[in-house]
């Protein structure tokens, strides 16, 4: 838990490469998965670049003393975000990673899903359009940040005239859940994670 003062403001293209750090160090349901990936960069490219390439406006980061210690990312629009990805993000992964091969034990689900996106099911965003995600490194939780990031992601959102917003948890971390229902999120469904959303 932290004590010093924390802002939140807009990401910008020099908070990416914290971005892909932060992405990396609570990527193991919350915690680090630095020893998990063969290449750092490999969950950032998943989880938090495309929207802060494709949708910087709803791109926010938490700074203390200048360093960046958190973010919450969002699409408006899953579905356009996704086919907008296969046109303009997944095949330049693909081409790059081409030669690569999984060499640690997170390594595969990454790599697999830049080869071959999968959609999120229309039930979930006929009614939940938008989908958010969200990471804080733990020196940095306490003290009501993660309520004030989605807080500020879920004003973005209004504004940008969203219905409804969804978000994933491991299933592994689980426990989380009770805070997304104490900021009005309700349980969807489970599958290979929880889905939970809310209208707005």
């Amino acid at each position: 838990m932290t004590s010093s003062p924390l802002l939140i403001r807009q990401a910008a293209e020099r908070d990416r490469a914290a971005l892909s750090d932060i992405c990396l160090k609570t990527a193991n349901a919350g915690t680090d998965a630095s020893a998990l990936y063969s290449d750092p960069a490999y969950p950032g490219l998943r989880f938090v670049m495309p929207y802060a390439v494709f949708e910087p406006e709803l791109a926010f980061v938490l700074v203390e003393n200048g360093r960046t210690v958190g973010y919450v990312v969002a699409a408006r629009d899953t579905e356009a975000f996704e086919q907008r990805l296969l046109r303009d993000w997944w095949p330049g992964l693909r081409q790059n990673l081409a030669d690569r091969r999984p060499l640690l034990p997170l390594d595969e689900g990454v790599l697999d899903f830049i080869r071959q996106p999968q959609p999120k099911d229309a039930g979930l965003t006929e009614r939940y359009p938008a989908h958010l995600h969200i990471n804080i490194l733990p020196r940095a939780q306490g003290n009501g940040q993660g309520r004030r990031m989605i807080e500020t992601e879920l004003d973005a959102l209004r504004r940008a005239g969203v219905s409804g917003v969804h978000l994933g948890v491991s299933l592994k971390n689980e426990q989380v859940c009770a805070f997304y229902e104490r900021l009005g999120f309700r349980l969807l469904h489970r599958s290979q994670a929880i889905y939970m959303g809310q209208t707005l």
